[in-house]
């Protein structure tokens, strides 16, 4: 029975939600700021739109779309036009779109951003999004994600073929499960096409897709690929603990270095997962990371910034992305001296062996400075 509500929760939470859907607008780009986002994805061409859909493809296919962000927005927010009309002072709008009908275009477009001068440390980003997700939702999502925490060098999504149904959680595992060698595929042209420094995110269900890759790289013995991923951030993973352990011991030495968690026990997806699968949690819902003792990472409860559904806290928090709002700030606060790393993060910091835990306090932004409540 407790399962059956937390199911019509969901029905009815998505029912109220609108599905975002891609508005192309090349005048946008004189409004907004414009986030330039490359796209390999294992998602099929819907031909009734055009455009990505639920199918999956063996082939992975490659785009690319610059993205507007809207001037007149909140941090955190994505607004999505209505009625089919997009107004560029308050919505997201695509001004460019390039659909590359050969890996070897997609290549020399990838390069030439990587190698840009905007980039002097040839840094790429990839971000893998999650469960329930369309293809614009993803897109737009990963735009305001790095216009948001300013990420760094050039920004790529890894698209899988989600069905995009709030009851198609077996149907979006197995999609996962089949964009791993796509997912591996693409960090290998990423690297080819000149990155010396990649930085890996992902969300929700495609925290499992994530790591699923890595396992695979180092299987391979690829060690000249995984040398290349220099960060790995998890937001929100969902992941059995014990399949996340066997991952991260088949990578061994070789797991990438920062290697964040960013949960919350207050995840209202997570706590439903728990139940679907019979798990008393899920990796991104720990409650401390007695679990993790033997292994490097650091693991941020961001439990005290939950709102709604609290299942991504670290995008739509303005408080919280304020304090990760460069990613340099987070690497330097994850590489430092344990002992110094308080003063950069307010919260308290506990260590159990090689797993470092930060139980981020509530704060408000006054300028440029946190204060907490």
């Amino acid at each position: 029975m407790k399962n059956t509500a937390l199911l019509l929760a969901v029905l009815l939470i998505s029912a109220c939600s609108q599905r975002g859907l891609l508005t192309l607008d090349p005048s946008a780009a004189a409004v907004g700021d414009v986030s330039t986002i490359f796209v390999g994805t294992t998602r099929a061409i819907d031909p009734a739109v055009g455009l990505y859909g639920a199918e999956r493809s063996e082939n992975v296919l490659y785009s690319r779309f610059d993205v507007s962000i809207p001037p007149d927005r909140d941090i955190g927010k994505i607004t999505w036009p209505r009625h089919g009309k997009a107004d560029p002072n308050r919505d997201f709008v695509t001004t460019r779109a390039v659909q590359y009908t050969s890996g070897g275009a997609f290549a020399m477009d990838l390069r030439r951003s990587i190698g840009s001068a905007n980039n002097p440390q040839r840094e790429a980003v990839i971000f893998v999004h999650g469960f329930n997700t369309t293809f614009s939702e993803g897109l737009y999502r990963l735009a305001q994600l790095s216009h948001d925490l300013e990420m760094p060098g050039t920004i790529i999504e890894y698209s899988w073929p989600s069905i995009a149904n709030p009851l198609g959680y077996v149907h979006d595992r197995d999609s996962a499960l089949f964009a791993r060698d796509g997912l591996e595929q693409l960090i290998g042209e990423v690297k080819a096409a000149g990155a010396d420094h990649i930085y890996v995110v992902a969300h929700s269900m495609g925290a499992t897709l994530a790591m699923e890759a890595l396992r695979q790289i180092a299987i391979r013995d690829n060690k000249d690929l995984l040398d290349t991923i220099d960060a790995v951030a998890l937001i929100s993973p969902d992941i059995d603990v014990d399949v996340f352990r066997s991952q991260a011991q088949a990578l061994g030495p070789m797991l990438p270095n920062p290697f964040a968690i960013f949960g919350s026990e207050r995840d209202f997806y997570l706590g439903l997962s728990s139940r679907l699968t019979g798990e008393r949690e899920r990796l991104g819902n720990l409650s401390d990371v007695t679990r993790l003792a033997d292994l490097k990472v650091t693991y941020f409860d961001v439990s005290n910034y939950s709102e709604g559904s609290g299942h991504f806290n670290l995008g739509d928090s303005p408080t919280l992305i304020r304090l990760f709002d460069r990613v340099v700030d987070v690497d330097n606060a994850l590489n430092g001296d344990q002992r110094n790393r308080v003063g950069l993060l307010p919260g308290v910091l506990l260590t159990v062996r090689n797993a470092t835990q930060v139980v981020l306090a509530p704060v408000v932004i006054v300028g440029d400075e946190f204060r907490r409540r």
